[in-house]
């Protein structure tokens, strides 16, 4: 399936580089509080290293919960991303459930598996209290060509992930995480943008944090133009997240004011916009509160 021919979209980079220096140009050198603690709300904060532990989860958890405590006017985070074995710590710790539980998923990061097991870890992700789950695009399939495969992966994990919430009488989220640092050019980032909306993403995820490239403004803004060309075609809203490398206020501006630009309002909010961040808290509350603040 060629989906740029399908969707009609040929990306230039050397006009999608000016347009985001335009952007880049335009974003306020002192944003307002509201902006700021809009990013904030926007934010997964992010725990996927080797050592984590409960405690760990739990220390990070806690400090999502104190900042809305002790910091007058501050929203909760959009989410906790952690390993699935921990989900069930978030979910305990959590002082309000507008503080969702995300969790990766599908062998991450490399998603180098069997699908049997991918699947299997998917339904356990939401047993242990997963509200959203970040997948990773088979690129072992997408990278040689075989994008049948990648799709029906995607298809196969979201049916279990529906399956194991329908159980449970709720809803949770699926981001397919797209890993565009290891995806050469705006042509292949649109590519894997299409299929996985198609297969029924509900976020498309730059990156997983652990490549040598992750989230770049180029990667944000085609990704972003393929949402608003998917809604276009088909009336279904796609939220898009930016992950990996995003630690400063300056960051996290350029990202928002890039899915702004091209998507609009209505998407600048925790539904459909999220930064999977695991540096940035500091760097927002120092801004808003206009001193060095070490929360987290």
């Amino acid at each position: 399936m060629n989906y740029l021919d399908k969707y009609a979209y040929s990306p230039c980079e050397e006009k999608i580089n000016a347009e985001i220096e335009a952007i880049a140009a335009r974003v306020p050198a002192q944003e307002s509080t509201e902006v700021l603690k809009k990013c904030f709300s926007l934010m997964d904060l992010t725990t996927l290293q080797t050592q984590d532990t409960e405690a760990v989860v739990k220390a990070l958890v806690e400090k999502a919960n104190s900042a809305v405590r002790d910091y007058e006017g501050y929203p909760y985070p959009a989410s906790i991303c952690v390993y699935p074995n921990l989900a069930h710590v978030v979910r305990a710790e959590r002082a309000s459930q507008e503080l969702h539980v995300t969790t990766v998923a599908s062998c991450f990061p490399s998603a180098q598996s069997f699908l049997p097991v991918k699947v299997l870890e998917c339904k356990m992700a939401v047993e242990n209290g997963a509200d959203e789950v970040d997948i990773v695009l088979a690129l072992n399939s997408f990278l040689a060509g075989d994008y049948e495969s990648a799709y029906n992966e995607i298809v196969a994990m979201k049916a279990a992930i529906d399956e194991q919430a329908e159980k449970e009488g709720r809803k949770v989220v699926l981001k397919v995480i797209l890993e565009t640092g290891l995806l050469s050019t705006p042509e292949l980032i649109a590519q894997a943008s299409f299929l996985a909306m198609e297969a029924g993403a509900d976020f498309i995820k730059t990156s997983t944090g652990k490549v040598s490239v992750n989230a770049t403004p180029l990667a944000a803004y085609v990704m972003c133009e393929c949402i608003k060309l998917y809604n276009e075609k088909t009336g279904a809203k796609v939220g898009f997240k930016a992950a990996g490398g995003i630690s400063t206020a300056a960051d996290a501006l350029l990202y928002y004011y890039i899915g702004d630009s091209i998507l609009g309002e209505e998407w600048m909010n925790k539904d459909y916009f999220r930064f999977g961040v695991s540096r940035l808290g500091n760097s927002l509350m120092s801004a808003i509160e206009q001193r060095t603040i070490t929360h987290f």
